[in-house]
């Protein structure tokens, strides 16, 4: 792909490696398609003749793409921003992706995706800003440090008086406080060396707030062959459209290496200004935008009445709904099986022990399949980086926001409550974030383009939206999310929902529980499945009412 200097990233250039694929992926585009019109079984890859090359294109027109989906396609993929991973790889839910996590691994000075930014002021302004950013990434840590480590010594301590209580119980309470014991004192002994990886790694990870979404990452991403037909023909949209081009053009580039055939049906990206979100915004002047998007802003925020996501709207009968489709799936009568006791079958892990299984078996069994009847839809606002994590769960979809729509000029982000803990700390939080805002605007008046200046935004960059979920995919993310070891400020938001819930619904609520909380209502053990990573709180035994954390 031959590329103008205007299109290169000053940055080292995205490394784009396909490790893995069918060994004849578009021979068996052709062949499950004749399969599904075989009178003599199964239809056996083979050369592709003048008739199959026909049929691949007819049924790629006539958009018959399962086909398409067989082959599959894993991706290494180094030098690339998480502005593009938030943006564009991990907005649908069609890939899987095993990234580094910037939660537990340090972020090395100058490992950020910089774009053409055109005259040298403009880079050397850029230069200055991602330098603050990690000079503040660093100092946070250190401050942070020894607050993390107060907060992990209060987890982990437990006094010879409670040990000696539980001994002194009778046999069955003795068991379960030894099975909780176990949970404990299996961190407590961890070396101090141990010790001081955890707390480090709590501290960096509210640090790294403070990083641009210009920050480098690397990952493995698989996704089918028509996903990839996808990505390059939407690579152009917002948010990093010329990103997005580059590496979603390396991947192509790899796919028609490894497979030529796939040329029969690739077709161009659609350029950027026939979007139909580009074609919105050509109708608006930029002050105009601007003062649009203050209101927005302000009118989004107020309806969420102080929380981070507030439930907006869910189905007035979640409740019948469900039990309804549990007898339908057993054949019974409401007679015989009350709401109560339906929703309690599927629901409840003393009754359903599938539901303490490591293994997602939701959408596999028949009986749990009534949970995606009901459904909830949330109004919500996070971190980027928090949002990342969140858009992770991708059968509970939202509707993103383009960034620049929501650019206002003005510092619009979140701060996590460990920030606050120390003043130092809050202010060269709050100082770095100005400062950083200041930069973008400058870089625009520069005449730097949005796309690009918005590489300096920060992780915890404010990002608004709506999500919606049913109750099966839902019930999975808060099993997750519940968890004390999940980011702080996804699973405050997973507390706020599943309370909501049981407010409305309480025969559903009262089973939004995180994984250990399961485990127990399902008498397995040990009732952490984390093991050495336990988080040092039984939150088992804590209504959810009652969950607090700092760390």
């Amino acid at each position: 792909m031959n590329r103008s200097p205007a299109d290169r990233f000053l940055s080292p250039e995205p490394v784009v490696r396909l490790t893995s694929a069918f060994s004849e992926p578009f021979r068996n585009v052709v062949a499950t398609a004749r399969t599904c019109y075989s009178p003599s079984g199964i239809v056996e890859s083979r050369p592709l003749t003048e008739r199959d090359v026909q049929i691949a294109k007819g049924i790629y027109k006539a958009g018959h793409h399962t086909t398409f989906q067989h082959a599959h396609f894993q991706f290494a993929l180094g030098n690339v921003s998480r502005q593009f991973i938030w943006s564009f790889l991990h907005s649908h839910p069609f890939y899987n992706s095993e990234q580094v996590s910037q939660r537990y691994v340090a972020v090395k000075a100058g490992s950020v995706a910089v774009p053409p930014l055109g005259s040298e002021a403009a880079r050397t302004l850029y230069a200055q800003a991602v330098d603050r950013q990690m000079e503040a990434y660093r100092d946070l840590a250190v401050r942070l440090y020894p607050i993390v480590k107060r907060e992990y010594l209060k987890r982990f301590r437990v006094s010879d008086e409670k040990a000696a209580e539980g001994k002194r119980r009778g046999a069955s309470q003795r068991k379960r406080r030894e099975d909780d014991l176990r949970q404990v004192e299996l961190s407590l002994y961890r070396s101090t060396k141990r010790m001081n990886g955890d707390v480090l790694k709590k501290a960096q990870e509210v640090a790294r707030y403070v990083l641009p979404v210009a920050t480098f990452a690397y990952l493995y991403h698989t996704v089918s062959g028509i996903t990839l037909l996808r990505y390059w023909r939407l690579c152009r949209q917002y948010d990093a459209p010329l990103e997005q081009r580059n590496v979603v053009g390396k991947m192509v580039a790899a796919l028609l290496e490894a497979c030529p055939d796939y040329r029969l049906v690739l077709e161009d990206p659609i350029p950027l200004e026939e979007m139909p979100e580009a074609r919105f915004f050509a109708t608006r002047t930029p002050d105009r935008g601007h003062r649009v998007s203050r209101s927005f802003l302000s009118e989004f925020d107020e309806s969420l009445k102080g929380r981070t996501s507030r439930l907006l709207d869910h189905k007035a009968q979640n409740e019948s709904l469900l039990a309804q489709a549990v007898r339908e799936v057993l054949g019974v009568t409401a007679g015989e099986l009350s709401d109560e006791a339906a929703i309690g079958l599927v629901l409840d892990p003393a009754r359903n022990p599938l539901l303490g299984e490591p293994l997602t078996l939701t959408t596999h069994s028949k009986l749990m399949r009534a949970m995606v009847h009901p459904s909830y839809t949330f109004r919500k606002k996070l971190s980027h980086t928090a949002d990342s994590q969140d858009q992770r769960h991708r059968m509970t979809p939202a509707s993103r926001p383009i960034l620049s729509a929501h650019w206002t000029g003005e510092p619009d982000y979140v701060t996590p409550d460990l920030a606050r803990e120390d003043p130092w700390a809050e202010k060269a939080y709050h100082q770095v974030m100005e400062q950083t805002w200041e930069a973008i605007e400058k870089l625009r008046r520069m005449g730097v383009p949005m796309e690009f200046a918005l590489y300096l935004l920060p992780n915890a960059t404010a990002i608004r939206y709506t999500e919606s979920a049913d109750l099966l995919h839902l019930h999975h993310k808060h099993a997750m999310r519940l968890c004390y070891l999940a980011q702080e400020e996804i699973w405050r938001a997973s507390v706020e929902e599943a309370i909501q819930i049981q407010e409305i619904n309480p025969l559903i609520g009262r089973y939004l529980l995180p994984p250990c909380s399961l485990r127990d209502l399902a008498e397995m053990r040990p009732v952490c499945p984390e093991g050495e990573r336990f988080c040092g709180v039984k939150v088992w035994r804590l209504p959810l009412e009652q969950y607090r954390r700092l760390i």
